[in-house]
């Protein structure tokens, strides 16, 4: 009966590590700014623009 309470927890604590092990193993490397901006196809004299667009999109923090 003690092993139905324990049993439980404990496989989640076993399927944590498992993932965290599989996650680490596969982790990818970090791009720099660079080749973030090569792979993501905007050429440099467009990127400005893009930029002013989505920051002009966001909302407007509420007054308080």
């Amino acid at each position: 009966m003690v092993w139905l309470i324990i049993g439980g927890p404990l496989a989640v604590v076993i399927a944590g590590l498992i993932t965290a092990a599989i996650a680490a193993a596969g982790a990818d490397d970090v791009l720099s700014d660079e080749e973030k901006r090569a792979a993501s196809g905007v050429s440099a004299a467009q990127r400005p623009a893009l930029e002013g667009r989505n920051h002009a999109a966001m909302p407007k923090p509420a007054d308080r």
